[in-house]
């Protein structure tokens, strides 16, 4: 109900004739009454007043703020969606006009423990959903009466709470900024269809300082990272194993509470709520489950990409590197003097496209391609893409396009698995196949300008995998190792093992070097969804080795896999990845576990 009242306060602001737009720039200090425990030093277990559905609470439930410690972690600042609530700090904004009209184009917001702020007031459409998240997100701003509105996509996976309430990256935000003489008022709408099952409302107050200044953090780099825990292994990610974190039940046994009320939820927020507790009628229609968990769908602009739309879309990487998306898989470009380098090239029915994609970053010959995998999203335009290049010089090669048409490289496992050597008929035509089929651990090549590096893991996604480095650039791509969209897809039949999907993630992140707080710097290029970098490998690495550990302990607990699947380990990652039927069974496998 109070969230209803709060958005009926904020609508009412706003009301009547049209007010003119308010002055918002300077120095604003914040006022700290509100909920002081909540922005200062609140506790693990602390859940109360916050939205969240199981996956939510599971989530945080594991969370161990050792993680913070970790190398990939100590630069990470706070989040857009809790730096404006959290811990209390000034903050400064600013306009930026046109200097021949006079009009506000944007406002920056620094300050807040936050990275600093641009809100766009200038019209300009929001960026694809194939584009980076960032800690600060993408914000358009537009008034409404006397308020400023501001609608903030794009942003990383994060936090609500500094305790490890998650939000996920597809969490919007939507702020009215409201002044009233030296006082300002932000009402913070997070909406996530991830981990809340309605909008968390939050509100923040301010006041004109003149003498003030906003609090900021100079730079974080890696050089900066130091050795917080001693003798650091290689991959580790400190959490809770599920039913083990002490610390969050103590919560509601200190203050007396009720381990429900402590444990958040929408119900949980509503003054009804209380009848419940004291065994009221109304009591009797409240359940977690309502709404669903993790049903609610997105309020937001954003939306997870569609791979396999065949809505083409090509997005500047960095350097020669540009990404084709929307052809069942992701397609790396790079562009030069040479000519076109290709990795991977989508599926069959989309080469045209692509094709022309590629024909409007350059008119050159494409070269080179080179195939991450086996699977027809990567390697389905092979055909067409190779017969309409020209390969650079002379030299054995072995496919059907061999002589006039572009190289195709590969692991010799995916020209093994394509061109079935083994005297069966072939599942690949025979001028799709690798041109060029190394065999160890690696494989160069000079394209561009920049040294390209191929890497092959023995059993990952498959057993044929290939991540590609361009050195020059500062690109990695993967391959089917990482994606945004779903869980990792470990292909048994084609060599796949789910340690080695882990072991390569690790490896990714050792390829990769943040420019400025944990964001920036090496740009990862996914099998599929949104264009990446280290903090959302690690992100993603930090899930399969959590996963790993807590199907490693059902495992020595003695449980069948279908014990295993009923326990549901991942039950806070599935409103985000989908279906972790095959994830389990691969690692259950791969972790030794007996289905007797």
């Amino acid at each position: 109900m109070w969230h209803r009242l709060l958005l009926l306060a904020a609508a009412g602001l706003t009301a009547g004739p049209a007010f003119a737009q308010v002055d918002l720039s300077g120095e604003w200090a914040n006022v700290r009454h509100e909920d002081v425990t909540h922005r200062t030093s609140v506790e693990i277990g602390d859940y109360t007043g916050l939205p969240i559905n199981e996956a939510a609470r599971f989530k945080a439930e594991s969370w161990d703020e050792a993680v913070l410690a970790t190398h990939e972690r100590q630069c990470i600042p706070h989040v857009v969606t809790y730096a404006m609530r959290g811990q209390p700090g000034n903050f400064r904004i600013s306009k930026i006009d046109d200097p021949d009209t006079g009009q506000i184009t944007a406002y920056t917001l620094h300050g807040t423990y936050g990275r600093p702020r641009t809100i766009w007031m200038d019209g300009r459409p929001r960026p694809s959903e194939y584009a980076p998240h960032t800690w600060a997100g993408f914000s358009t701003g537009k008034w409404d009466g006397n308020a400023l509105v501001v609608t903030t996509t794009h942003i990383k996976m994060g936090w609500l709470l500094r305790n490890g309430v998650p939000a996920s990256d597809r969490a919007t935000m939507t702020e009215h900024f409201i002044r009233h003489g030296d006082h300002l008022m932000g009402v913070i709408v997070v909406d996530d269809p991830v981990y809340l099952t309605e909008p968390l409302i939050r509100t923040e107050d301010w006041l004109l300082n003149l003498n003030g200044s906003p609090n900021a953090y100079g730079q974080c780099q890696p050089a900066q990272v130091a050795d917080e825990i001693p003798n650091q292994p290689r991959g580790l990610v400190p959490h809770h194993l599920p039913g083990a974190n002490d610390l969050a039940r103590e919560f509601a046994v200190k203050h007396s509470m009720p381990v429900d009320a402590a444990g958040g939820g929408a119900e949980t927020t509503y003054p009804e709520y209380m009848l419940r507790l004291a065994g009221g009628a109304l009591g009797a229609g409240f359940s977690r489950s309502a709404p669903a968990d993790g049903q609610r769908p997105a309020a937001g602009a954003y939306s997870a990409p569609n791979d396999g739309a065949g809505d083409i879309q090509v997005i500047p990487v960095q350097g020669n590197v540009y990404m084709i998306a929307g052809a069942g898989g992701n397609i790396a470009v790079q562009i030069g003097e040479d000519g076109v380098l290709v990795v991977d090239t989508g599926l069959a029915e989309f080469t045209e496209k692509v094709l022309a994609a590629i024909r409007q970053l350059s008119s050159k010959p494409i070269r080179f391609i080179i195939n991450t995998h086996v699977h027809p999203d990567h390697i389905g335009g092979n055909e067409r893409l190779a017969r309409a290049g020209r390969r650079l010089g002379g030299g054995l090669l072995v496919g059907g396009n061999a002589g006039d048409g572009a190289m195709v490289i590969a692991h010799e496992q995916v020209l093994n698995r394509m061109s079935a050597p083994t005297g069966t008929a072939p599942p690949a035509p025979q001028a799709a196949w690798p041109t060029d089929a190394y065999p160890r651990e690696s494989r160069e090549v000079y394209s561009n300008g920049e040294g390209v590096a191929l890497f092959h893991p023995k059993a990952a996604h498959t057993d044929g995998d290939s991540v590609v480095h361009f050195r020059g650039s500062d690109v990695v791509m993967t391959g089917g190792i990482f994606t945004t969209t779903e869980y990792p897809v470990i292909d048994v039949e084609n060599g796949g093992s789910f340690s080695g999907v882990l072991e390569e993630l690790n490896r990714i992140i050792d390829l990769t070097i943040p420019k400025d707080w944990q964001e920036g710097g090496t740009m990862v290029i996914p099998a599929h969804g949104r264009l990446a970098d280290e903090a959302d490998v690690v992100e993603y690495r930090d899930m399969v080795t959590i996963i790993r550990d807590r199907i490693q302990d059902l495992i020595k607990k003695g449980m069948t896999l279908d014990q295993v699947k009923a326990a549901r380990p991942t039950r806070d990652y599935d409103p985000r990845y989908g279906d972790p039927a095959r994830l389990i069974e691969a690692a259950y496998r791969d972790l030794g576990g007996k289905n007797k």
